[in-house]
């Protein structure tokens, strides 16, 4: 039995999320369907993080147990060429002994685009949020460093996130303009489900200036879920990457 390191990009569109699922496709179930029609056996994929439906990745990471000998040039080909019409791609395949692409992930990171122009979205259509009222990106980034630290996110956190607790600590949302798009990079260890679009949401308002930085943190504070602003589309999140010690890295 051979443990494989996987790289995966995933446009999130046509897509329940990551996980495997009976009510729709995933990105998991793509993967493995195609790796079980070269091996003959079942695959099981294990990622870095779940990504909800519509939400993309560029760094994803998982791994995969696999009896037939195989190289990993060959499987990652495999992959690619069974995956299609899928939008999904295997970006490097390495060896990887012991490797845990959950438990030995140190750190995740996503950026989510808005893009701040009147027009409607054409070739970014579900890959951005659209929002047509100018945005103040430096009020935003001010007080989005509110955030940062250890505190109870639940304001943050979707009413079904299996999360056994809500307190998380933010290592990084940092907010800059370029040209007419908005881009929000977000880090930690972990994240709650759908932190990341409601941090997001409200960052939003207060670059409208339908908020200040100090409903930011009353938001925050209140630890209620209900004293959320809005939550973002998942069309402009994307997990950019998944950050292990170098021991796990090969």
């Amino acid at each position: 039995m051979t443990r494989f390191r996987l790289l995966v990009e995933y446009d999130g569109r046509p897509f329940m999320g990551w996980q495997r699922q009976d009510h729709g496709p995933s990105v998991q179930a793509a993967i493995e369907d195609a790796i079980a029609t070269v091996t003959g056996a079942p695959a099981v994929l294990h990622a870095a993080g779940r990504t909800d439906a519509g939400v993309h990745a560029v760094g994803q990471v998982a791994h995969v147990d696999i009896e037939r000998p195989i190289t990993p040039f060959r499987l990652m080909e495999a992959i690619n060429a069974r995956v299609r019409p899928a939008p999904v791609a295997i970006l490097a395949c390495e060896e990887a002994p012991d490797f845990h692409a959950r438990f030995d992930c140190l750190g995740r990171r996503y950026r989510y685009r808005i893009v701040n122009r009147r027009p409607p979205l054409t070739v970014d259509l579900g890959l951005a949020w659209r929002v047509s009222t100018p945005l103040d990106a430096g009020a935003m980034h001010e007080a989005a460093q509110q955030l940062l630290g250890q505190h109870d996110f639940t304001t943050f956190r979707a009413a079904y996130c299996q999360a056994k607790s809500p307190v998380k600590t933010l290592d990084r949302l940092d907010v800059e303009r370029i040209g007419d798009e908005v881009h929000i990079h977000a880090a930690a260890r972990s994240f709650l489900h759908h932190q990341v679009r409601s941090m997001v949401g409200c960052l939003k308002l207060v670059g409208e200036g339908k908020w200040s930085a100090a409903d930011l943190k009353a938001a925050l504070d209140a630890a209620d879920r209900a004293e959320l602003g809005i939550n973002a589309p998942p069309d402009g999140l994307t997990f950019m990457e998944a950050c292990y010690p170098p021991a796990a890295v090969g």
